[in-house]
């Protein structure tokens, strides 16, 4: 079974849609304004400003120059997530802090916070990984008492909320990816900085224009295409949240009675689940890739952020990130999107109920 995306199948649907929206791109000047994509952003999340970028990995990078963080600070970062919710820290001059998780959640751990910061942490990156959330109050707390700036990483969380907070809307400052993965993509990646704060708000849009010249920036502007095609998926995202947790519920359902065998996130019942990936955990690395092979799923994340080879050369810190590596030989994502149909759903959970019986 094939990893899908699904907008392949939302592309066949809304061609029409598509094909007007390149029409009319390309009858406007290439530096059009882009500030309604901005303002649909700022209206889901309540955030005063919102800069839009070319990736989520500009959107972390950018966030972290807004402060000044730089050579010899440290920021506290997870050991489980995608690459760039470290490596834009070093990309600053920064060094990362690598942090253990809970294995409930598979969020970073305030055990593990605790122990890893020191008198250099200037911020901590925080994940909410798959779409899934927890509560963070005590995470914002510690930081506010220790002067600890809280980037939100939001990229895989659009649309979840924890007790109707939706992510984006909790950070000092927050951001969002639109890369084709995405529960809201762009045809060309693209990101988001989301803030209250009017000072870093005015640095960032200065930042993805080279700095305007008054400093070293980045050229990370959004194309007119990309921002027009994102706010037009964006104004079904509830319509395609809601898909994503009927199929979770069908899948959930069918995996009920095999939990003995198999260990799945237990949703707190208080998070909007965006359901960006529906992942399982098994006992061993031995059943997940049994099943793995079987059904043609993927693994977010096989390794620990901390094992790349990159970090070689990279000065970082690191706690004993135990949880972090059993999560990686033991997680699997199903290959599930919302435009997934409900007969593939059930196909999916018997195939996967056949190879957990077989086994």
């Amino acid at each position: 079974m094939q990893y899908m995306t699904g907008w392949e199948d939302e592309f066949k649907i809304n061609k029409s849609a598509y094909i007007k929206i390149m029409d009319e791109t390309l009858n406007q000047k290439q530096e059009t304004d882009i500030s309604f994509l901005e303002n649909s952003l700022s209206e889901l999340h309540d955030r005063d400003f919102v800069i839009a970028c070319a990736s989520g990995t500009d959107a972390l990078h950018i966030s972290l120059l807004s402060y000044g963080i730089g050579l010899d600070d440290e920021v506290l970062v997870t050991d489980f997530s995608w690459l760039s919710s470290a490596s834009c820290v070093a990309m600053v001059g920064a060094i990362p802090v690598f942090c253990d998780i809970d294995l409930e959640s598979y969020h970073m751990s305030l055990d593990s916070i605790k122990r890893m910061v020191s008198d250099k942490t200037k911020a901590i990156v925080y994940p909410h990984l798959f779409g899934n959330m927890s509560d963070t109050t005590e995470i914002e707390e510690f930081c506010a008492e220790n002067d600890i700036i809280f980037i939100e990483d939001s990229c895989q969380s659009i649309g979840s909320s924890y007790k109707g907070r939706i992510a984006g809307a909790i950070g000092d400052v927050s951001t969002l990816s639109f890369n084709a993965n995405k529960n809201i993509a762009g045809i060309a990646g693209g990101g988001a900085i989301m803030t209250d704060d009017y000072e870093i708000a005015k640095f960032c849009r200065k930042a993805v224009v080279h700095g305007k010249g008054e400093f070293l920036g980045r050229n990370s502007k959004m194309l007119l295409f990309n921002a027009r095609v994102i706010d037009y998926r964006l104004q079904s995202i509830w319509e395609y949240q809601t898909w994503r947790q009927k199929n979770a519920e069908v899948i959930t359902a069918a995996l009920g009675k095999h939990i003995p065998k198999l260990f799945r996130v237990q949703n707190d019942p208080n998070v909007d689940h965006n359901y960006h990936k529906y992942t399982v955990r098994f006992r061993n690395v031995i059943e997940r890739n049994k099943m793995r092979n079987a059904i043609g799923a993927a693994v977010h994340y096989p390794d620990p952020i901390s094992s790349f080879p990159m970090w070689k050369d990279i000065p970082h810190r690191k706690d004993d990130t135990v949880n972090a590596r059993l999560l990686c030989d033991t997680i699997m994502t199903l290959p599930l999107h919302h435009y997934t149909d409900t007969q593939k759903v059930h196909d999916l959970a018997n195939l996967f109920l056949r190879v957990v019986d077989d086994n």
